[in-house]
């Protein structure tokens, strides 16, 4: 998923803006605030957020399970800082936009989130999360009985197969890519279905089963529809390009207002039905939706809590770095907080056409002053928890391990650099560090250059446009030796995590794989951990490779990255999502 970075960075197209596309607690040397006497919050646990199991059809059954003290009624306000650019589920690849969809768009599957942040993979449309009886290259899923749209008209499989054959039109290109990669026959041209063409690769058995040929076996294809890039479309009433400002609802909610950049709102969609919905509980009659807050608006707001104020949340806005040491310093304020590890790692790439010898990669990632470059982001709370892997600790069958010392010299081991480029017989190699213009990241660029000068590295910086950032890096031809992205995976496995960001046959200009790290033993096991059945080996698979990766140096791993906010008091229900990285709306309720 790509993911725009918070407060460093501004994001650019699409988890997620920009490609990146698309914030626990504990005191680190890279400034995190001490919290021994803070209030209890609600905070997701990384161990229990990573044990994810795929429910049964029993499980898949609606209603949700009721939230603790939850009263239905009312109207929940949010506010956040940025409109929600794309509606069309086709076009949504950035977790802000699915957190909101999460309110009126459903799709084949979708995870039930438990108190303790474990989830389980459960049917939402779907009766079940689906079968295959030939390894994952044939998926079976049976829709339930009485799910309808806005107008009260069924959900069928006709819309289901439109859903998907529409991801391929030239007006959905923001989407995530791997339904359109397995579902399209080799070398067939398919441009969506509006001329009248169709794919035999989906197949409408009848109104309640839908069968999907995949080209290759894909054993978590159950997990990959669970996006909302793969969320209903009703055939009858896809307006196309239209659809992005006004879809028609599946869920809970349908829009009835929506000011671009201003608000939007939603009322209850009547034809909804919590019988046949495991995830959501919909408490609220109504969402106010406010756009244009920033972070620092945002918190100062959630601090004072007059008003309307205390019946507001946010779904991306964190806990503003000017006030997080008020924050944890007052303990009522920490009643009325969530926090959590998201699944986006980010990292700085480390561009292997140009730096090829893997000792002075190596020697990059053991000078990185990760201590200094966190403090000046607001420590753990602001940024996150120092990184070593390229899969989050969220994502199932990650294993820790740390190559380079990140995690026990996180303010990087200057001496030890010096011995590998010594062995490089690079004592002095020019390092061109490009970084996104903004004055957060002029104050971490400083720190950067002075790490690496320390082990001897020469550093030439480049400013780069914000709103350019990536197309600058995506070149393939870029003048740069290191610059930062992040990523994090579409789904809680590990595959999302390296497939698309580290297998070398899919390196091409402005795609994920920025470091254009290309290695034959790296891309052969990927093939193997892809075709894995069990999800247990296959955690095991992506975790072996990702230390296969490490140890070939293509990136500086940087953070874990964290998210901290705040409510309303009048507010429950708040939680924090681990897939989406953010406050999750499915459970939250107006105290009466």
């Amino acid at each position: 998923m790509r993911y725009p970075r918070k407060r460093a960075v501004t994001a650019v197209a699409t988890l997620v803006a920009g490609a990146l596309a698309l914030s626990a607690c504990a005191q680190g040397g890279g400034g995190g605030p001490k919290t021994s006497n803070a209030a209890p919050t609600r905070t997701q646990d990384a161990q229990a957020a990573s044990k994810i199991k795929v429910g049964t059809a029993e499980e898949s059954k609606g209603p949700a399970a009721a939230e603790p003290g939850a009263t239905k009624g009312g109207t929940v306000n949010m506010i956040d800082r940025d409109d929600f650019t794309h509606l069309d589920p086709a076009r949504i690849w950035l977790n802000y936009y699915m957190t909101a969809s999460k309110l009126f768009t459903r799709q084949l599957t979708e995870y039930k989130l438990a108190q303790d942040g474990s989830l389980t993979l459960v049917g939402d449309l779907a009766t079940d999360a689906g079968t295959t009886e030939d390894g994952g290259k044939t998926w079976k899923f049976t829709l339930k009985d009485n799910i309808k749209w806005q107008d009260g008209s069924p959900i069928t499989t006709a819309d289901i197969k439109h859903s998907f054959e529409r991801i391929y039109a030239d007006f959905t290109p923001e989407g995530p890519p791997y339904a359109e990669e397995w579902l399209l026959p080799e070398g067939k041209k398919y441009k969506g279905p509006y001329d009248g063409e169709h794919l035999d690769t989906i197949e409408a058995v009848d109104d309640k089963t839908v069968v999907f040929h995949l080209n290759s076996p894909h054993p978590d294809f159950n997990f990959t529809v669970a996006m909302t890039g793969y969320g209903a479309v009703p055939k009858k009433h896809d307006t196309k390009q239209k659809y992005d400002k006004m879809p028609f609802s599946s869920g809970p909610y349908k829009i009835v207002s929506h000011v671009t950049d201003k608000s939007m709102d939603l009322e209850r969609n009547e034809h909804w039905d919590p019988a046949t919905d495991p995830i959501r509980n919909a408490y609220p009659d109504k969402w106010h939706m406010e756009f244009g807050v920033q972070a620092l608006q945002s918190t100062d707001r959630f601090i004072a809590d007059n008003g309307a104020d205390k019946q507001t949340l946010t779904f991306h806005n964190p806990v503003a770095t000017e006030r997080i040491q008020q924050v944890v310093g007052d303990p009522e304020l920490m009643k009325r907080t969530v926090q959590g590890l998201t699944p986006f790692t980010t990292f700085y790439n480390i561009n292997n056409s140009r730096v090829k010898d893997v000792k002075v990669r190596q020697a990059l990632i053991s000078a990185f002053p990760m201590q200094q470059v966190r403090q000046l982001q607001g420590g753990e709370l602001g940024i996150g928890k120092f990184a070593s892997t390229i899969i989050s600790p969220t994502v199932l069958g990650q294993e820790p391990f740390d190559l380079y010392g990140q995690q026990t010299k996180p303010q990087g081991d200057p001496e030890k650099a010096k011995k590998l480029l010594a062995e490089a017989g690079q004592p002095n190699p020019t390092i061109v560090y490009a970084y996104n213009q903004t004055p957060t990241q002029e104050k971490v660029t400083v720190a950067i250059k002075t790490g690496l000068e320390k082990a001897g590295f020469k550093v030439v910086t480049k400013p780069l446009n914000p709103a350019t950032y990536y197309d600058a890096i995506g070149k393939l031809d870029n003048p740069y030796d290191v610059y930062w992205s992040g990523w994090a995976t579409d789904w809680p496995t590990g595959s999302t995590a390296i497939t698309l960001t580290y297998d070398g046959r899919k390196i091409a200009a402005q795609q994920p794989n920025y470091s254009h790290f290309n290695d034959p033993d790296v891309n052969a096991a990927i093939d193997k951990a892809s075709a894995i059945v069990d999800p247990a080996e296959a955690g095991k698979a992506w975790a072996a490779l990702d230390k296969m990766i490490m140890e070939k140096a293509p990136i500086i791993p940087e953070f874990y990255q964290s998210y901290f906010g705040l409510y309303g008091s009048g507010l429950g229900g708040v939680k924090f999502n681990p897939v989406t990285g953010e406050q999750h709306p499915n459970d939250v309720f107006v105290k009466q």
